[in-house]
């Protein structure tokens, strides 16, 4: 079995992953911060451990007890939150907040995993962005310089580690049907005008963004690294 851990394991994408995968040849670890979320993990088969993405101390543990078991496969980082306020509606406490839970996380993660999978000479790494990463949308400035931070910061990973085994990528989804854009979704006329935006004029589906996850977690050939894989029906890209 090849042991996959996941950093905020408890996220649609995450659960919508984890199935994709489970009758394949995987072990899934994760990390989450909410004890009471930790049963549907259990159902499908993956270890739990409870966390805060944002402790260096917790990520070292989680990843030691990972090791433990055998090599870390691959990592997914999958930690994040949802701030669409101007930055003039905007303390530095809530902009650090969105920092701390998006960038800050996502750096844990690839540092502390990283030399981890520096030890085994193997590894992938998934990180998740968002395409307020390359785009410029109003109101999302403080996730936009989180999200922007990831990606820069998965293209120097990926430059770093070319030479020891380590491919690390991104998927960077638009708006997408799960919890964490339930403010949205919740309410018909954002959701339609949200929508509108939207080449494809529909928002994405969890599993959809799940399936190029485990593409890259899986399947992708061992050159390709440092890519940011855009998963936003034509948002960033296409102009219509």
């Amino acid at each position: 079995m090849k042991n996959i851990a996941i950093v905020g394991g408890s996220s649609d994408i995450a659960l919508s992953t984890i199935t994709d995968l489970s009758s394949e040849n995987y072990d899934f670890y994760v990390l989450i911060r909410d004890e009471e979320k930790s049963s549907i993990l259990t159902e499908l088969g993956a270890h739990v451990t409870i966390g805060d993405a944002t402790s260096e101390e917790d990520i070292k543990n989680f990843v030691s007890s990972v090791k433990e078991v055998g090599d870390i496969h691959a990592v997914l980082h999958t930690v994040g939150s949802f701030a669409v306020r101007p930055p003039h509606a905007m303390n530095k406490e809530a902009f650090e907040a969105v920092i701390s839970t998006n960038l800050t996380s996502a750096f844990l993660t690839l540092s502390i995993v990283g030399k981890a999978m520096l030890g085994q000479g193997h590894g992938r790494m998934v990180f998740t962005s968002s395409v307020a990463g390359s785009l410029g949308l109003v109101n999302h400035e403080a996730i936009s310089a989180a999200k922007g931070g990831i990606e820069a910061m998965v293209r120097s990973a990926a430059a770093t580690y070319a030479n020891r085994g380590i491919r690390v990528n991104a998927v960077a989804p638009g708006l997408t049907n799960t919890k964490l854009a339930s403010p949205i979704m919740s309410n018909e006329t954002a959701s339609q005008a949200a929508s509108q935006k939207i080449p494809i004029k529909r928002v994405g589906e969890k599993e959809e963004i799940a399936s190029v996850i485990k593409w890259l977690l899986a399947e992708a050939p061992d050159n390709f690294t440092g890519q940011i894989m855009h998963t936003d029906g034509g948002m960033s890209k296409v102009l219509v």
